[in-house]
C-alpha cells in the first residue's frame, strides 16, 4: 500500500516505523526537526502542511491517509482534501487523531459523510481501557481485539487466590479463552500445562468477551464489586474517565483538579462526581479525602512527573490500585517498576488505533508486550498461504508463538488442533519479537 502520514512527530514516526516495511510510506510535517528525526526510517519526507492541498499532491495517488498531528482541525482537514484528490481516481482510506469532545463521543467512528473514514480518539480509548481495568481488581492491563468480539486481559496473580502455586494445568481455565503468556519479572514466557502461576506473575489471557467476567473471578475480582475511584487530573483525559465511570452506576468517584473553573465545569457536566478544588500532590489532602481506601487512583495530568508523585503517595497510603497517564514513552516501563500498577499512554493509543483500523486492509493491528519482548497480532490468513494449507497441528508453527483465537466473519473460534484456518480468517496471534517474522510469512 501507499500511505500518507501527516504527522511526523513521536505518534506518526512510529506508525510510519511500523509499517514501512511491506509498504510505501511518505511523512509529512511542516517542522523541520521532525522531517530530520525521520531520517532514520526508509520512506520519503515532506516538508509542509499536511492540510495544504498543493503539498498532498505530492503524495497523490495512495492508498492510505493517516493524520495525527496534534491539531484536530488540520487533521481533519486533511482527511477532507485527501478525500477530494482523489475523486474519479483509486479510493484514499482516510483516519484523523481527533481529541476534542466537540468531534467526537467514541474511541473510534466514521464522519464518511464529510470525507472521514474513521476519527480516532486517543484519549477516549485510554479512558475505556482505565473503565474495564478497574472494573476488574486483578487487570491491570486490557485491550481488545476483531471489532470487539476477543479481548486480552493481563491479569496479576495475588497470593489471596487459589491460583498462587498451582500449574496452568490444574487451575482448569475455561474452554473459552487462551493462556497465551506468563510475564515474570522482565521475562515473557510462552506457556506449556506444567508452568507454574506464582505471586506477582502477570498471565495474558486471550478469550472471547463475554466470558472475561468467568476469568476475572478465577484471579480474585468480586462480581458487582462497587468501586471508590478518586481521579486525580480533570483534563480531557481525566473528563473521558470519569465520564465513563459515571455512566457505570456502581462508582463513588471523587475529582480533584487544581483549576477553579475546570472544576466548576466538571461539577456541572458530572453532578453525580464529588469535585475537589486542589493539589493531588498534597499529601494533606490525599490522606483527608480517603485515597488511601479507594480501590483505584488515577492520575491524569498533564506532568508525567505530578502523576508519578501523586500515585505513590497513594500507594502508600493504601490504595487498592493505581493507574498513570502517561505522555512521555519512555518513562512507562519506569513507572511499572517503582509500583505503579498501570501505565498507559494516548500516544500508544493512538498507534494501536491506527493499526487497528487498518487491519483487513493489508495491515496487521498489533499491541506490544514488556517493553517489545512479545507482541499480539491481529493477522488475516491471505488466499493460498502456508497457514491455510494444514489443520493446526500439522502446520509448523514457530516455537516463541501460539495461535490464541481464530475469528471467521462473526464467529469467534478457540482454537484446537483439528482446526483449519481458511483464507479470510482474522487470527489472533501472541509471538515473541523472534518469531514474529516466521509467523508473518504463514500468513503472506
Amino acid at each position: 500500500m501507499k500511505i500518507v502520514t501527516i504527522g511526523a512527530g513521536e505518534v506518526g514516526h512510529s506508525i510510519a516505523k511500523a509499517l514501512y516495511a511491506n509498504n510505501d510510506v511518505i511523512l509529512i510535517d511542516k517542522r523541520e526537526e521532525a522531517c530530520e528525526r525521520a531520517n532514520d526510517l526508509d520512506v520519503q519526507v515532506i516538508h509542509g502542511n499536511g492540510a495544504n492541498v498543493n503539498v498532498l499532491k505530492r503524495a497523490f495517488p495512495a492508498d492510505l491517509l493517516v493524520a495525527v498531528t496534534g491539531n484536530d482541525e488540520i487533521n481533519i482537514v486533511a482527511c477532507i482534501a485527501a478525500k477530494l484528490l482523489s475523486k474519479g481516481a483509486r479510493e484514499c482510506m482516510t483516519i484523523a487523531r481527533v481529541s476534542n469532545p466537540d468531534y467526537i463521543n467514541r474511541p473510534i467512528t466514521n464522519q464518511k459523510q464529510i470525507g472521514i473514514d474513521y476519527m480516532i480518539c486517543p484519549e477516549l480509548t485510554l479512558a475505556s481501557e482505565v473503565a474495564g481495568i478497574i472494573s476488574m481488581p486483578s487487570a491491570v492491563g486490557m485491550d481488545a481485539f476483531a471489532d470487539g468480539k476477543v479481548e486480552m486481559i493481563e491479569f496479576k496473580v495475588r497470593s489471596d487466590t487459589a491460583l498462587d502455586g498451582i500449574s496452568l494445568a490444574d487451575a482448569e481455565f475455561p474452554d473459552c479463552c487462551v493462556i497465551s503468556a506468563l510475564v515474570r519479572g522482565k521475562d515473557v514466557i510462552i506457556p506449556h500445562g506444567g508452568d507454574v502461576m506464582h505471586e506477582g506473575d502477570h498471565v495474558i489471557v486471550i478469550g472471547k468477551s463475554e466470558s472475561m467476567d468467568v476469568i476475572g473471578e478465577m484471579f480474585g475480582d468480586m462480581p458487582n464489586l462497587h468501586n471508590r475511584v478518586l481521579i486525580i487530573g480533570a483534563g480531557i483525559v481525566g473528563f473521558y474517565i470519569a465520564n465513563l465511570l459515571a455512566k457505570h452506576g456502581n462508582t463513588d468517584l471523587k475529582i480533584i483538579e487544581a483549576d477553579a473553573e475546570r472544576c466548576v465545569e466538571i461539577a456541572d457536566a458530572l453532578p453525580g462526581a464529588l469535585v475537589l478544588h486542589g493539589d493531588g500532590t498534597d499529601e494533606a489532602m490525599l490522606r483527608l479525602e480517603g485515597a488511601g481506601e479507594m480501590n483505584a487512583v488515577i492520575a491524569a495530568t498533564d506532568s508525567d512527573e505530578r502523576n508519578l508523585l501523586c500515585l505513590l503517595l497513594a500507594k502508600q497510603l493504601g490504595a487498592r490500585k493505581v493507574i498513570a497517564k502517561v505522555d512521555r514513552s519512555e518513562y512507562m516501563q519506569l513507572f511499572e517498576r517503582v509500583g505503579i500498577d498501570a501505565a498507559l499512554s494516548p500516544k500508544y493509543a493512538t498507534i494501536n488505533s491506527v493499526l487497528r483500523v487498518t487491519t483487513g486492509a493489508g495491515v496487521e493491528s498489533l499491541a506490544a508486550i514488556e517493553e517489545k519482548q512479545a507482541e499480539l497480532v491481529e493477522l488475516v490468513a491471505s488466499p493460498g498461504s502456508k497457514i491455510t494449507k494444514k489443520t493446526i497441528d500439522r502446520i509448523k508453527f514457530p516455537k516463541g508463538a501460539i495461535i490464541a483465537m481464530i475469528v471467521r466473519r462473526n464467529e469467534v473460534i478457540v482454537p484446537r488442533g483439528t482446526h483449519q484456518i481458511q483464507a479470510g480468517d482474522r487470527v489472533i496471534v501472541f509471538t515473541l519479537a523472534s518469531a514474529l517474522a516466521k509467523v508473518k510469512k504463514l500468513f503472506g
